[in-house]
């Protein structure tokens, strides 16, 4: 018997077990799917690639996409302690004060937010109207310093954009490097920061390797989770509450796999109706990105992070092309100037990176490309069997709506135009298939063909219609969900931090405490 289960040792999950078991007298259960975060891949940040499609991953696809002419595209999720904060590529981008206020739920706004944003932060920038020091997530420059992330900085500002040095500032508009979690060059994930450093609590249990299979809910009250490890079924009980940190897809397969979920859909597998709620795994939304991929002669891309003399300066100082997370480098743009904020995010990688990241790069290349930060079109997450093992089947949905396929064809043109400026010649001397022209029609089916997750799904468990406003489900008592699910709409930006935020309001609400105090910053990401 625990007070609390935590399902789910993500970027969520890491946080929740963390700030609930700062209470000696509360006993906390974290539990996580996969094995224990010691693969040396997931701390080396160059290699987030080599975790994809591996033990580490739940490697998960969407269903055939209807408008991506029937592809399925590749959706990696972290299988491990981390979560996906194990497996991402630690960029650091909380997103715009109007996704907060958008969200039109109390507590929620950016000014209430910004608090906990700075209580996880130790940013090396130092304390300031945004940031603060002394948190357990570190937040850091890059150390990579690949010249063609510089050139693309550069050729951002000759396309005419702004020079933006914090995305996470006053504004959010123009071109600049990311920062990212890492500490001295290597990974920083909700688990290095949150979970590591109180792992020796008393009152904290962490089971690692154990598939949790349903919520037991008793009189309309949840009572505990069910789950296999190895061979062996488990059974723990929840005297406060069982929370669902366990992500947009498989938070709501959980509550469906629990009788939480759309009736004719349970009805149909056989799953007991504890509770029809249609809208759980609903209301879909993911950042899809069009890549650009261009070729050259100068041997200075990630290809090269493995030489002795990178491997050594990597183990020594913490620094050079091992410390690299993939896009160093991006913008925020607005495809129309009619916009409120940006709707585009470049990300630009010193790598060749096809085919979703799973394909093997065979040239020096710089890749990079729009990343659509705000969807119209919407997709879902549905049961395919109420075998708790088999994968969710997943509908993005992607460029369903006309104006998605308008905004990305407009932002293609922006990177075409990107990539002619004079700073980025030396690296685009080569296109890795391109789109046969300039015209609408070969942009229209450039972006159909190629187009595929930038790996930020949200919205499944969403505030307002399956959870409230303090993140308990609806219909249910002693039942929450805390992850990337309960965003009514998705951020302008990398989910990361935001999940983190989410989190640790999440904790306050849970213990009961007061809100940290608001701390409004003027325009901030506007």
């Amino acid at each position: 018997m625990y007070d609390y289960i935590i399902v789910g040792a993500g970027s969520a999950g890491c946080v929740l077990a963390a700030r609930l078991s700062e209470d000696p007298t509360v006993s906390v259960c974290l539990i996580e799917a996969g094995p224990a975060d010691t693969a040396d891949n997931i701390h080396v940040p160059v290699a987030f690639g080599k975790l994809f499609r591996t033990h580490l991953d739940w490697d998960y696809d969407t269903h055939e996409e209807p408008s991506l002419d029937r592809r399925r595209v590749y959706l990696p999720r972290g299988r491990v302690l981390g979560g996906s904060s194990s497996i991402n590529t630690m960029v650091y981008v909380r997103g715009s004060r109007l996704d907060f206020d958008g969200w039109n739920q109390p507590g929620w706004t950016f000014d209430e937010l910004l608090p906990y944003f700075k209580r996880s932060e130790d940013n090396e920038r130092g304390e300031s109207a945004y940031h603060a020091v002394g948190g357990p997530l570190a937040v850091s420059e890059g150390r990579s310093n690949n010249p063609m992330s510089a050139a693309f900085v550069e050729a951002g500002v000759q396309a005419g954009y702004p020079l933006n040095e914090d995305f996470n500032g006053a504004t959010q508009d123009g071109f600049g490097f990311f920062q990212v979690t890492q500490r001295d060059g290597r990974r920083c994930s909700s688990a290095t920061a949150f979970l590591h450093p109180v792992l020796d609590r008393p009152n904290l249990t962490v089971e690692t390797n154990m598939q949790v299979h349903r919520v037991v809910i008793e009189e309309d009250r949840a009572a505990g989770v069910v789950g296999r490890r190895l061979d062996e079924t488990v059974t723990l009980r929840a005297e406060r509450e069982v929370i669902l940190s366990a992500g947009t897809y498989n938070s709501p397969q959980l509550l469906m796999l629990s009788g939480i979920g759309p009736g004719w859909l349970l009805g149909a597998l056989g799953i007991r109706v504890v509770l029809d709620q249609p809208l759980v795994g609903q209301n879909l939304q993911d950042h899809a990105l069009v890549p650009l991929v261009y070729t050259h002669s100068h041997p200075i891309s990630l290809l090269v992070a493995g030489q002795p003399e990178n491997v050594q300066r990597f183990l020594t100082e913490g620094r050079g092309p091992m410390t690299a997370n993939g896009p160093e480098s991006g913008g925020f743009v607005r495809t129309s100037t009619s916009l409120a904020a940006p709707d585009v995010e470049f990300l630009g990688a010193p790598v060749m990176f096809a085919d979703s990241g799973l394909g093997t790069p065979t040239h020096h290349s710089f890749s990079f490309g729009p990343s659509m930060l705000t969807p119209a079109s919407r997709g879902s997450v549905m049961l395919a069997s109420d075998d708790p093992t088999a994968k969710p089947k997943i509908s993005h949905n992607y460029l369903a709506e006309e104006s998605d396929v308008e905004r990305a064809v407009e932002a293609v043109r922006i990177a075409l135009h990107i990539a002619g400026q004079k700073a980025l010649a030396p690296y685009t001397e080569g296109r890795h298939e391109p789109p046969a022209s300039e015209s609408d029609r070969d942009l229209r089916t450039y972006v159909r063909r190629y187009l595929h997750s930038i790996f930020h799904p949200a919205g499944t468990c969403a505030m307002g219609t399956v959870v409230d406003a303090e993140l308990r489900v609806r219909g249910v008592s002693g039942l929450r969900v805390v992850d990337a699910s309960v965003m009514p709409t998705l951020v302008r930006g990398n989910p990361n931090a935001p999940i983190v935020a989410i989190a640790e309001r999440a904790a306050d609400l849970i213990k009961g405490v007061a809100p940290l105090e608001r701390q409004p910053a003027a325009a901030v990401a506007g």
